[in-house]
């Protein structure tokens, strides 16, 4: 089947079988490695993309789904070579050990700041349940997204 999507920004028009989901879209043929699957489950979140402005775990949408949609992967979020201030607070609050899961927590973390600019530790922690880190003690990733909300 052919769909039509536009991903971080730009717009794609490809050929996909019916069964293909979207992370490996993103990954295999588009070549954007920054979405990880971790457990092809749902139950990671390493995989978390905003599409058409909602936070999806894109293990579980058929890239058919996304025919028509608007796609941000966290290669999308830096402008000219300069971090978005979610990565740079990150980077800043040691947010990440493997890396592995950041980008899937970033692009969440994004979400729920476009939906609540100035969440407390509690709606931090419960806008991030979906994704599991297993380095890190979450302290943190709730430091780096509570700088990013005062940067933003």
């Amino acid at each position: 089947m052919q769909i039509s999507l536009t991903v971080n920004g730009r717009p794609y028009t490809v050929d996909v079988e019916p069964r293909m989901l979207l992370v490996h879209l993103l990954r295999d043929v588009l070549d954007l490695t920054g979405t990880n699957v971790g457990c092809d489950t749902s139950q990671c979140g390493a995989c978390t993309v905003i599409m058409d402005g909602e936070a999806v775990k894109s293990c579980t949408v058929l890239a058919v789904q996304a025919d028509g949609s608007d796609i941000l992967t966290i290669e999308g979020l830096a402008k000219d070579g300069e971090l978005h201030p979610l990565q740079e607070a990150f980077w800043n609050n040691h947010g990440l050990q493997c890396g592995y899961c950041t980008p899937g927590m970033i692009m969440t973390a994004y979400h729920l700041l476009q939906v609540n600019p100035n969440p407390t530790e509690e709606e931090i922690r419960h806008g991030l349940e979906g994704n599991i880190c297993r380095c890190t003690g979450y302290h943190n990733i709730v430091r780096a997204v509570q700088e990013a909300a005062q940067r933003m």
